[in-house]
């Protein structure tokens, strides 16, 4: 197994890396996201998708061509890869559409790929790994029957995003919650903030899709 981390580099909205790769990680271009490898000096290791949005498949010695009517994103099946490989940290970055840089990172043109984009962090956290969706000014990040470790200053949302979560137990934020249960069906976690020095999102039966500003980090 790979202990390293797969970066995904998606054809959406592209604010920069919050860190750059080195030769032990493994960058994934999807589709136009190639473009922004190219622009940031960045090489990827492989450029996969149907290149609807690239329009052309680029001049790279490893490119996969996938059809354009299939059942997977180019995100997910970029995520497909990085497992089938090993990795279990998954970094995406151009992952939100139209706003990624407002608190939501919803809205405008493509929104359901933001979604979709939302629900594969749930795809990896459910095959116990985790990845970690990058906007301008937020990180989205999908937790199950685990605990996170918040640091810094900013804004937080939890939200259930498949079902019932239960056991949801929020410290250190100004809305705190112990052991509470969480539904999809009310936003009960929206606009929360960092209380403490330390705050932490635990849940021990069930899945939780968790937001922070950018400026807040996660304790190892």
């Amino acid at each position: 197994m790979n202990g390293h981390e797969c970066y995904i580099i998606g054809a959406g909205d592209f604010f920069g890396l919050r860190e750059i790769p080195d030769d032990s990680d493994y960058v994934i271009a999807a589709d136009a996201g190639y473009e922004y490898c190219r622009k940031n000096n960045i090489i990827p290791d492989l450029v996969l998708g149907d290149f609807d949005s690239l329009g052309v498949a680029p001049k790279h010695p490893n490119v996969m061509q996938l059809p354009v009517e299939k059942d997977d994103t180019d995100t997910v099946f970029a995520i497909k890869t990085g497992l089938e490989k090993g990795y279990r940290h998954f970094y995406i970055y151009g992952g939100l559409r139209g706003g990624g840089g407002g608190p939501s990172g919803l809205g405008g043109k493509r929104s359901d790929h933001t979604i979709a984009n939302l629900q594969s962090l749930l795809y990896l956290a459910n095959r116990k790994a985790r990845g970690w969706l990058f906007g301008e000014n937020c990180v989205w990040t999908a937790i199950k029957n685990s605990s996170i470790t918040l640091k810094g200053e900013g804004n937080v949302a939890v939200f259930c995003f498949d079902g019932v979560a239960r056991g949801v137990t929020l410290k250190g934020l100004k809305y705190e919650l112990q052991n509470a249960e969480v539904t999809s069906d009310f936003p009960i976690g929206v606009s929360n903030s960092m209380a403490a020095e330390e705050a932490t999102v635990e849940v021990t039966d069930g899945a939780l899709l968790v937001m922070y500003d950018i400026g807040i980090g996660e304790e190892n």
